[in-house]
């Protein structure tokens, strides 16, 4: 008996979310001792030692259930970005507060819009739950946010927003975000991810969390995966008004983040020196991987984030498996329709090195 009658026809046309290749995958396909995994935007340095040491400092009880308020995580997220803490939905990475807005807000009926080459929770969070998907043409790669503002209807209800955008890098400023949010209606809820934050250089860089006292339609979420190095534990939050967080987390499951993770991210949030490294080393690494594109004649997008998204001039799938076989994963992006792309995760320096020296051999064999 097949089951197909059973699921609703949304989900029937539902395609997962594809996860970079995992290392272990790779030495069992083809039996590599030594793999440079730069795919998923993972911190090289890792974790901060504070948090290492916060789990001997506060040992966590296995056997019991987490905080399902998340009391100490939010008091400390609260502290040091000055929230409301009434205003905070704690999440199992930034993924799942998305997907949280997107059940809280929308559903059958309703539309919601996101940018081409958007992240890819947007459009499968969308179908998940029925809504319409307004996908608006991208401008250089990123938001065109005026005609993002364009697209409401009187359907609209979600707008999803990511700065810096992934895959792309690209990012926008405090000025066009102004005039983006003056045109759009107090009555549609504008959802800012800002998983990259931490990695923008730009002085105009318009900060989400320091928007939100002006824009009571406005929801952000930030991420641990990333800068803080705390992906394996998956943390994340948006933060809101407590009216907007209130109806989130109705919705939200009580014990969505474990104790592991809460007790991770107290600590790095107070470990901002390593925060600052992690900048730094990624910023320099990005410089060598810039200069080893020139060489090869590549271009890229420029990118605010810890990652490039480069034009391999021709498909690059062949370029990708090619550079499995040299034991170097990056991320193809055909899906996000950018067939000729590849996205390179900035590494430390020996996985940067083994990534540019696989690349120069790959592209001077194609």
């Amino acid at each position: 008996m097949s089951c197909d009658s059973l699921v609703l026809n949304h989900i029937q046309k539902l395609s997962p979310y594809q996860t970079g290749k995992p290392i272990d995958e790779l030495q069992r396909e083809f039996g590599l001792t030594h793999i440079s995994k730069l795919a998923s935007n993972e911190n090289p340095l890792g974790c901060s030692q504070a948090v290492i040491e916060a789990f001997h400092d506060h040992p966590v009880e296995l056997a019991r259930y987490p905080d399902g308020a998340g009391f100490s995580l939010k008091a400390a997220i609260s502290s040091h970005f000055a929230l409301d803490a009434a205003g905070l939905v704690l999440g199992n990475g930034s993924n799942d507060v998305l997907e949280l807005i997107g059940r809280t807000f929308a559903g059958v009926g309703d539309e919601v819009i996101f940018a081409q080459y958007g992240f890819a929770v947007y459009p499968i969070t969308v179908q998940a739950i029925g809504a319409t998907a307004v996908q608006v043409p991208a401008k250089d790669y990123g938001h065109d946010l005026m005609a993002m503002a364009a697209a409401v209807t009187p359907k609209t209800k979600l707008i999803y927003i990511a700065n810096p955008n992934n895959p792309t890098g690209t990012c926008f400023g405090q000025a066009e975000w102004d005039a983006f949010m003056s045109a759009v209606p107090s009555s549609v809820i504008v959802v800012l991810d800002e998983a990259y934050t931490e990695y923008v250089t730009r002085a105009d860089y318009a900060d989400g969390l320091r928007e939100l006292a002006k824009y009571p339609n406005l929801i952000v979420t930030r991420t641990f995966s990333k800068a803080y190095g705390l992906a394996g534990l998956r943390l994340g939050f948006a933060a809101a008004t407590p009216e907007v967080a209130g109806y989130i987390n109705r919705v939200r499951q009580p014990f969505n983040v474990n104790s592991m993770a809460m007790v991770a991210g107290v600590a790095a949030l107070a470990d901002q020196d390593f925060v600052k490294e992690a900048v730094a080393v990624n910023q320099k690494e990005m410089r060598l991987w810039q200069q080893a594109l020139t060489m090869l004649g590549l271009h890229w997008i420029p990118s605010q984030g810890n990652f490039l998204c480069v034009d391999m001039k021709q498909e690059a799938m062949p370029i990708f498996n090619a550079l499995l076989r040299e034991g170097v994963i990056v991320r193809p992006v055909v899906g996000y329709g950018l067939p000729n792309h590849l996205r390179i995760s900035i590494g430390n320096d020996a996985e940067n090195m083994h990534g540019i020296e696989a690349l120069t051999r790959v592209m001077q064999s194609v």
